[in-house]
């Protein structure tokens, strides 16, 4: 199958990297691009998880507790001074 030329744009530093990273494999950043390119065919999609970072357990709970507040600030006691509140939590300050 005859080739074609592909001009694509990546910072000077991701390439540089990469091209020692793919000369340790014994292949130039074309070669790589590639397989990259015949997997993800070959696969009907990347040839890897595409995630974004999932917050954890108590990140989740946190967030939840604060919808809570925003949505029934009701139910939650308010101060007027960071002193009022520590005042309420330890006793007399």
């Amino acid at each position: 199958m005859p080739k074609v030329s592909t001009n694509i744009s990546i910072d000077a530093e991701t390439k540089a990297k990469a091209q020692t990273l793919l000369a340790d494999f014994g292949m130039d950043l074309s070669t790589a691009v590639n397989i990259f390119l015949k997997q993800m065919i070959y696969e009907g999609s990347f040839p890897f998880a595409i995630t974004r970072e999932m917050p954890n357990k108590l990140t989740l709970d946190a967030m939840r507790e604060a919808q809570e507040m925003r949505s029934s600030p009701e139910k939650y006691k308010r101060y007027d001074s960071v002193d009022s509140m520590m005042e309420d939590i330890l006793g007399e300050v």
